[in-house]
Order: structure tokens, then C-alpha cells, then sequence
């Protein structure tokens, strides 16, 4: 291993071989709340089994009368989820002004609390968005203020594998023909493929309607000739979360200003007489229904 550790190093002086990005995502991973609530049944299991330990040992002699519900107390371990669930950083009551607001806040994304960044610590290099954040997280939706780039939110298709990577969807083109087949990808696998944009035309049969095609590999864009494409993306909301997919016109504003908007739309509070709005960007229906605001039938 030192061996073969010292020849990569030696390549890399060299010029030959990369050197790892601490912010690229396929080096960062979620934790999820599963996870999360693991650990700390983990450890109130520890001191219910410490605890067990001791009663063992104090009531030795009264075997005949020894029972589970003498030995066991459930209290250790239920005090350390209550305490979860009561205390921590990342536990929060949920945003409940509108079901936007809702939704949003089941799908954000901290980098702070336990086991994480403090605010004072965290540089320029963290906050910012990184190439591999495309379809993943939200390059637009982030809090103003000091938790800019450390809250996020994740990507409108994106989703958490059982490994804790956000997976981006795709649509395998073979041969410069583009399929229907979708792939999941991570961040550290789709730098070895030659992805092109969503609005790239195609007629009828699925084939590309130029010869050129502007596709992003790695942190670059390039022009490819159709056969040598390997995936399309789905959508062209794939970029943004589900706020920021709702502003309509979304590519002709301002930076700062869809970061406003899309903070901004949490913030309406709901109306006596609701009204569908004059222009829609077609996900409205979709955020009504997956809030779960209301109970469809």
C-alpha cells in the first residue's frame, strides 16, 4: 500500500493522475435521519446493556425471582431519542405557512450541526456551488446571511442512495440515438461520461437533429459529435430545487433575485379564496399533491 501510495504521489508530481476534491460530492455524503437516530440508539442501547450489566451483578442471588422487566429499564434508551428528537441542532418544527414551505423544508440539506461545519469555520470553498452539484443540489435555493451555501436544497429528480450519495437521473443515448432508459447517476460516475443538455434537439425518432452536440464533461463543456454522447438529461428543472422551478422565466433573472424568490415564495401565507396563478410553470399541481396538504381521494 505505502508502496503503491508513493507511486501516485510520484504521478502526481509528474502532472499524471488527480488530486482529490474535498467539495466534490462523490467525497461528501448525507446523513440521513435513519442514520442519525441509529447512533443514537446505539448509544442508549450501550447504557441500557451497561446498566443491565450492573443489576445482574447486585441481584445474583435472587435468581429464582429474576425477570426481564426487573433487569431491563427502557428509560436510558428512550432518554437519548427524546433528547434527539427535544435538543439537537438539526431537529427542527417543521415550516407550516404554506405547503411549499413544507415541502421544501422535508427536502433541505445542512451541512452544520453534530459531526459537521460550525458557521465561523466554514471558508469561501464549502459555500460555494461546485460542478458536481448539477441535478444534485440546488445552485439557486440557500439561505442569505451566514448560512449561505452551508443550507441547501436538494435538486427537483435528485435522490439519496443506501450509501448516502445524491444520484441525478439521466437518459442513456446509444449511438447518438436518445433512449428512454434512465440511469442513476452519483457525482464521482457521471465525470466519465459526455452528458448533453436537455433542450438538445431531437426529431421524431429519438435521434440528435445536429451532428454537433454541446455536452458537459467534468467541469467543462465541449462540443461532441452525436455518436460519442453518452447520456441526455431529463428535464431542464433537473438543475433547480422544486421552489425555484416554480418561478417562471427562471433563466432570465438575476441570481440574487431567483435566491430571493424562491426563499420568498415559503414565506406567502395561504389565501381564504385560493386562485390558480395567470403563469404557471407546470409544477404547481405536483407541489400541492406531494406536500400532502390535503387528502386525495
Amino acid at each position: 500500500d505505502l508502496i503503491e501510495a508513493t507511486k501516485y504521489l510520484l504521478r502526481l508530481k509528474l502532472g499524471d493522475g488527480t488530486i482529490d476534491d474535498i467539495d466534490h460530492l462523490g467525497s461528501r455524503r448525507i446523513r440521513t435521519v435513519g442514520e442519525l437516530l441509529a447512533n443514537q440508539c446505539r448509544v442508549g442501547l450501550a447504557r441500557t446493556e451497561r446498566l443491565v450489566k450492573e443489576r445482574m451483578t447486585l441481584f445474583d442471588q435472587e435468581l429464582d425471582t429474576m425477570t426481564p422487566a426487573k433487569l431491563i429499564n427502557p428509560k436510558a434508551l428512550s432518554a437519548v431519542v427524546r433528547d434527539f428528537f427535544g435538543r439537537s441542532q438539526l431537529s427542527q418544527f417543521m415550516d407550516q405557512i404554506n405547503p411549499l414551505a413544507e415541502l421544501t423544508h422535508k427536502r433541505r440539506l445542512s451541512a452544520l450541526g453534530p459531526g459537521g461545519l460550525s458557521r465561523e469555520r466554514a471558508g469561501f470553498e464549502v459555500r460555494d456551488v461546485h460542478p458536481s452539484h448539477y441535478g444534485r443540489i440546488c445552485p439557486v435555493e440557500t439561505p442569505e446571511g451566514p448560512n449561505i451555501g452551508l443550507i441547501a436544497s436538494l435538486a427537483t429528480f435528485a435522490r439519496v442512495n443506501d450509501f448516502g450519495f445524491i444520484e441525478s437521473p439521466y437518459r442513456k443515448v446509444i449511438k447518438g440515438k436518445v433512449t428512454n432508459k434512465i440511469d442513476y447517476l452519483t457525482g464521482d460516475l457521471e465525470e466519465n461520461y459526455h452528458i448533453a443538455q436537455a433542450n438538445q434537439p431531437i426529431d421524431n425518432n429519438g435521434n440528435f437533429s445536429t451532428q454537433q452536440v454541446a455536452c458537459r464533461y467534468r467541469a467543462d463543456f465541449v462540443d461532441m459529435p452525436a455518436e460519442k454522447v453518452d447520456y441526455m438529461d431529463v428535464s431542464p428543472k433537473q438543475l433547480v430545487s422544486v421552489a425555484a422551478s416554480l418561478i417562471p422565466f427562471l433563466e432570465h433573472d438575476d441570481a440574487n433575485r431567483a435566491l430571493m424568490g424562491s426563499n420568498m415564495q415559503r414565506q406567502a401565507v395561504p389565501l381564504l379564496t385560493t386562485e390558480a396563478p395567470f403563469v404557471a410553470t407546470g409544477m404547481e399541481s405536483k407541489v400541492a399533491q406531494d406536500s400532502h396538504a390535503l387528502v386525495k381521494a
